[in-house]
């Protein structure tokens, strides 16, 4: 088995004429780098720039006021 996944696996374009981190960067560079700035932009409009506001309230509901490890801010 381990010579049949060396043999048809291992340096095998994932896609034709690309390797795995081909695509990662075509992804990165195109379609999630325009992603970022559109979601960047809403969140600055919509929410002043807080990230991850429906988390933050929800730690802050079931968190356990005085418990170590249950601190609101680092």
């Amino acid at each position: 088995m381990a010579d049949r996944v060396e043999r048809e696996l291992l340096g095998r374009n994932v896609l034709p004429g690309r390797w795995t981190f081909r695509i990662v960067e075509e992804f990165h560079d195109g379609y999630y780098t325009g992603f970022l700035e559109i979601e960047r932009d809403a969140r600055e409009k919509l929410v002043d720039g807080r990230r991850h506001i429906y988390e933050a309230e929800m730690k802050e509901r079931r968190r356990t006021h005085g418990m170590p490890g249950h601190e609101a801010t680092p």
